[in-house]
């Protein structure tokens, strides 16, 4: 089950297990509709233009400066093969730990917080690129809306091991 909330919880929920509830972030890039574990997400702020990197990915928008902390930006329409996105000041930045890093990940907009359970996320359908499967953990359905749930942990590469 599925249910939309207008109020978010104080309450930590932890890690999912069959049959237990876990909150969600949706968000939209472009047309589509995507959602990743709230536990993962440390705040949402609005567009803050980025630095450039030179020979960054084309999927890295550069970096900003998060209260004297340097944070790298993922255009997520890029790195998803939907093509870079021309921000505005309607853009949103989601700021998330993928593992031992934070970054921020640029959005369209922000849209609700689900609770949802394993049991509703559906396999990435066969017809799905191997790109799109790289990313997307599951599908979950929500009356008419189709929201790709985002395995946050394949967005970024893997970092090299240091060379011994």
């Amino acid at each position: 089950m599925i249910t939309e909330q207008t109020s978010q919880s104080n309450a930590p929920i932890a890690p999912s297990k069959d049959g237990e509830r876990r909150e969600l972030i949706s968000f939209r890039i472009g047309t589509q509709d995507f959602c990743v574990d709230i536990m993962a997400v440390r705040e949402i702020r609005g567009w803050t233009p980025a630095t450039p990197l030179p020979h960054a990915p084309s999927y890295i928008r550069g970096v900003i400066n998060l209260r004297g902390a340097v944070l790298p930006i993922v255009d997520l329409s890029a790195r998803f093969g939907l093509g870079m996105t021309e921000p505005t000041a309607r853009h949103v930045i989601i700021v998330a730990n993928i593992g031992d890093r934070v970054v921020g990940l640029q959005v369209d907009a922000v849209s609700d917080i689900l609770t949802a359970t394993e049991e509703l996320v559906q396999p990435t359908p066969d017809v799905a690129s191997d790109m799109a499967k790289t990313f997307i953990r599951g599908i979950l359905a929500m009356g008419e809306r189709m929201l790709s749930l985002i395995s946050l942990d394949r967005v970024l590469p893997q970092p090299e091991a240091d060379a011994a």
